[in-house]
């Protein structure tokens, strides 16, 4: 099972890597639940991710506080909202995927946006 999960970690990491260069894909989430995943099944590279310096300080707020820093809501808002942009201006036809992928992109968007602030 720790096996399964360290994978599922891996994805969700590249996922999360892909996501910062397209802007389709949401970061953030993916880096959290890649940390989760890590946390449960290698420390090593949980320690590792932590380490990290783009992602580390935004993942110890979220593990340790459950605290999103308000840059970091800005960049997430503007982010979602380009993406949509793109998505119903460039995509022709396949409405189902375009409503299916503004669902999922306006709930992570509210997930982010009602979280705590962080002081820093």
């Amino acid at each position: 099972m720790k096996l399964f999960i360290f994978i599922f970690g891996w994805v969700c990491f590249g996922l999360g890597v892909i996501g910062a260069f397209l802007p389709i894909i949401p970061t953030t989430p993916f880096i959290l639940l890649a940390a989760f995943m890590f946390s449960k099944s290698s420390p090593r590279f949980h320690q590792w991710l932590m380490g990290l310096p783009l992602a580390g300080a935004a993942v110890r707020d979220w593990q340790e506080n459950r605290v999103i820093r308000p840059k970091a809501k800005v960049l997430c808002a503007a982010m979602i909202l380009f993406s949509q942009f793109i998505l119903w201006n460039t995509l022709q036809g396949l409405l189902a995927v375009k409503i299916v992928i503004t669902l999922i992109l306006t709930s992570v968007g509210f997930f982010v946006v009602t979280r705590k602030n962080s002081s820093k």
